[in-house]
């Protein structure tokens, strides 16, 4: 039998481990706090964020049109204020009206979901049933209590989630003026980082910023496609049925369709809900079946086929970024979650194809190289 020969010893193995351990250790407590700094530094300046972001995202939807504009020999800034003048008037047309028929209706609407959640209750601790009062009609006060107390709310800023720390007609003034200079301008910016940067870094930003930018679009432009979609047919199956809140529930589908999964969830209940109250439970069954196929339809047709691979994200993470928007920054953090972790997700991406590449150009050519490499070690 061949002795074998102890080449390293084990103090020096497990000395090397430790090190290891230690400066992954260094490494987390690092990242970490610049992470706490990060969030500290966009918490104290959310006022100017919040601003930006939501322009970033209207430039989104407006700057193709622009684009298309200036092909045609349109000036630039004339092209923007053409985009942005037109969206503005649809925006107030669209607001003038559907607020009759909507702001006075919100709080009835909060109402009649408190009331639809009552007749669950009576439901679950009846007969047949006969469930525990105790869990439930707990829960269920507490949801009514929110819905009753934010009934007021919902029907002031359901066109608008701006004003969080100043008017919120200064705020909607900062953001359309951010926009025309977006759309204006915005083509420019990526070739003046690139110079400023210069060749081996601009390169990379620009990539990156690209591929987040055609991302962030994609969504936006399909989210509000199958927003639309999900509240007409959802508003239609209302007015069919004779509901008299058809409308402010249909709008109120669209605009909670902008965050995924929760919003879904939370438009659809209150649908049934309502139903449930102003109709019959025959009707509110036939409505609950109604959201279920719209659900269905939206994620596995409408967003695979429109969308395709453009978000690339798994629903679970969509859900958790959702969860830790809203919780950080309510409902403003809520709607901007997926466009952040969708920018993100484009980063890593972009970070893992050139670690790949350094990967795939240093392994070795074959079986027999690699064993030799190992030999040698």
């Amino acid at each position: 039998m061949t002795e074998r020969k102890q080449i390293r010893d084990r103090a020096v193995v497990i000395d090397e481990g430790i090190g290891v351990l230690q400066r992954w250790g260094l490494r987390i407590i690092v990242i970490a706090a610049a992470a706490w700094i990060l969030g500290w530094v966009i918490g104290h300046t959310w006022v100017v964020i919040f601003p930006v972001a939501l322009a970033l995202i209207v430039t989104t939807i407006l700057s193709p049109p622009a684009a298309w504009l200036r092909s045609k020999g349109w000036p630039a800034a004339l092209a923007a204020s053409a985009i942005v003048i037109g969206f503005v008037g649809a925006i107030i047309g669209l607001i003038a009206i559907l607020t009759p028929q909507v702001a006075g209706q919100t709080t009835e609407v909060a109402a009649s979901a408190s009331d639809g959640l009552q007749k669950v209750r009576d439901w679950l601790t009846g007969e047949p049933l006969n469930l525990s009062e105790g869990q439930i009609t707990h829960a269920i006060e507490a949801v009514q209590e929110k819905l009753q107390s934010s009934a007021t709310s919902i029907g002031s800023g359901i066109f608008s989630t701006i004003g969080a720390a100043t008017s919120a007609i200064v705020n909607l003034i900062l953001v359309l003026t951010l926009t025309f200079f977006f759309v204006k301008d915005g083509h420019k910016f990526l070739p003046w980082v690139k110079t400023v940067s210069g060749q081996r870094a601009g390169t990379h930003i620009v990539e990156v910023a690209t591929r987040a930018w055609d991302t962030l679009g994609g969504f936006i432009r399909v989210q509000s496609l199958v927003a639309l979609i999900d509240a007409v047919i959802i508003g239609a199956a209302l007015a069919i049925l004779g509901s008299p809140l058809a409308i402010p529930l249909a709008v109120l589908t669209f605009f909670a369709a902008y965050i995924p999964i929760i919003g879904a969830f939370v438009s659809g209940a209150l649908a049934v809900l309502v139903t449930l109250v102003t109709n019959d439970p025959k009707d509110a069954l036939i409505i609950l079946v109604v959201v279920v196929l719209v659900q269905q339809l939206e994620g596995n047709v409408l967003s695979p086929m429109l969308q395709g691979k453009n978000l690339n994200l798994h629903p679970a993470v969509v859900l958790l970024a959702v969860a830790a928007g809203g919780t950080l920054f309510g409902i403003t953090g809520a709607f901007l979650a997926v466009p952040v972790i969708a920018t993100l997700a484009e980063l890593l991406r972009y970070i893992n194809e050139h670690i790949d590449d350094s990967v795939a150009w240093n392994a070795p050519e074959n079986d027999d190289e690699a064993a030799e490499i190992l030999d040698e070690d």
